[in-house]
């Protein structure tokens, strides 16, 4: 299996704080593979070191067969690495399919003189139009962030997404806040992804999300890889019910 994201020995450090020691992750080209861990296990600082949003103290980063570990993240996004993020920040002025518009265009000189003259309307829309279908936001296109419920926004966000068409996504927290409904029927686009030429790394604390979509699992915790395998293995892992599963069967019991 093809690895598209590459990562040795990845460390980031806050001041004299370790939030991810030495991890080695690989995400295979056409998969989805989950990031699972308790709270401050490091996945949000995993993320936020391979997207380039904070620099790792040691380790590199491998996408596409190229070392990306000293690029900023507008040239990661360029060449297919793309992110969501936890909170939904969106232009809620602008109507979901001038959201995806906005987030669809690379920007640069010429396309900011382009700006000057076109009016955004004008721009190509394949992408845009792309992403609201895979989505499920087509019937929502004209309608503003405010007017749609919470679970619906967070697909905005992960639209917003794929109107860049990357080659991998990387998603932190998509189904925080949403209903089993909501959770569910983002599963469903989730797993049709690869379909279409997305690889997706799911950080999520939905167990029930992350086990029915993922091929593969990497757990975290303490900032270490504790345990990697299928969703199987993973349900039956010592470790992972110790460190994480365990106390997520005894909540939803409560």
């Amino acid at each position: 299996m093809t690895a598209l994201l590459s990562v040795d020995a990845l460390r980031v450090t806050y001041g004299g704080v370790t939030a991810v020691n030495d991890v080695d992750l690989t995400v295979p080209e056409g998969k989805v593979v989950g990031l699972i861990g308790p709270n401050g296990a490091g996945k949000t600082s995993t993320i936020d070191a391979l997207t380039g949003y904070h620099a790792p103290s040691h380790g590199t980063v491998v996408f596409a067969g190229d070392d990306i570990t000293s690029l900023r993240p507008h040239l990661r996004a360029r060449r297919g690495l793309v992110r969501t993020w936890q909170s939904v920040e969106l232009f809620d002025d602008l109507t979901v399919e001038e959201n995806l518009l906005v987030a669809s265009q690379r920007m640069g000189v010429l396309q900011a003189l382009r700006d000057l003259l076109l009016p955004i309307a004008t721009h190509g829309r394949e992408d845009v139009d792309w992403a609201l279908e895979l989505c499920g936001l087509t019937d929502v296109a004209d309608r503003l962030p405010t007017e749609l419920s919470h679970g619906r926004r967070k697909l905005v966000g992960v639209a917003r997404a794929l109107a860049q068409r990357p080659r991998l996504v990387l998603m932190d927290e998509p189904a925080a806040g949403l209903d089993t409904d909501e959770s569910i029927e983002l599963g469903k686009h989730l797993r049709g992804l690869p379909e279409q030429g997305v690889t997706v790394l799911l950080v999520d604390h939905d167990m029930g999300l992350v086990l029915s979509v993922c091929d593969e699992v990497v757990v975290l915790d303490f900032g270490q890889v504790i345990a990697r395998g299928t969703p199987e293995q993973i349900r039956n892992d010592d470790a992972v019910v110790a460190a994480y599963l365990g106390g997520h069967k005894e909540e939803s019991h409560a």
